[in-house]
């Protein structure tokens, strides 16, 4: 792997997305917290406190972001479901990444949070109706409006995307 910061690839957007691509985009987003947990098991707090790579973010971190992450997608798939093409807010992700608890909130809470919030935005997803995701959302960092469709299958790459800065990093440091 030469570019240690997309592990998996880089988020290329589908140009299209059928019912199978949603139920496997479903289906990634449902299995992401167990996928997280089992990366960090057995991790020390020296190996939580150690970069994914050179200038990244530590593991410790990663594992924060993802809940911090996917609850903003959470929040702007049912903003995309009960209003009529909503303007969703950015976050600074270095900013928040960079907040007080990151360092010093065990990880648990953060693996547990992701349960949770993935327990209900998969329950949401499974009861939507294909029209459903073909709503949009619009976002100011993409060009177009984005379909929740879309919206899920960002997701669902976004949560392999971490797991996978955390295995490839056990894997090149033998832990």
């Amino acid at each position: 792997m030469s570019d240690l910061r997309y592990p998996v690839g880089p988020w290329t957007p589908p140009a299209t997305i059928t019912a199978a691509d949603r139920a496997r985009h479903i289906d990634q987003i449902a299995a992401a917290p167990q996928a997280l947990r089992q990366a960090v098991a057995g991790l020390s707090e020296a190996q939580l406190d150690t970069p994914y790579r050179d200038g990244g973010w530590t593991v410790r971190q990663v594992v924060h972001h993802v809940p911090d992450s996917h609850m903003n997608a959470y929040v702007r798939m049912k903003l995309g479901l009960t209003e009529s093409r909503p303007q969703v807010k950015p976050y600074d992700q270095e900013s928040w990444a960079g907040t007080p608890e990151m360092r010093t909130t065990p990880i648990a809470v953060s693996l547990t949070l992701l349960e949770s919030l993935h327990a209900r935005w998969v329950q949401l997803m499974r009861g939507m109706a294909s029209a459903d995701f073909a709503r949009v959302i619009n976002h100011p960092e993409w060009k177009q409006p984005l379909t929740l469709d879309m919206v899920a299958a960002h997701y669902a790459w976004h949560g392999r995307h971490h797991v996978a800065h955390i295995t490839e990093l056990r894997k090149r440091k033998a832990w």
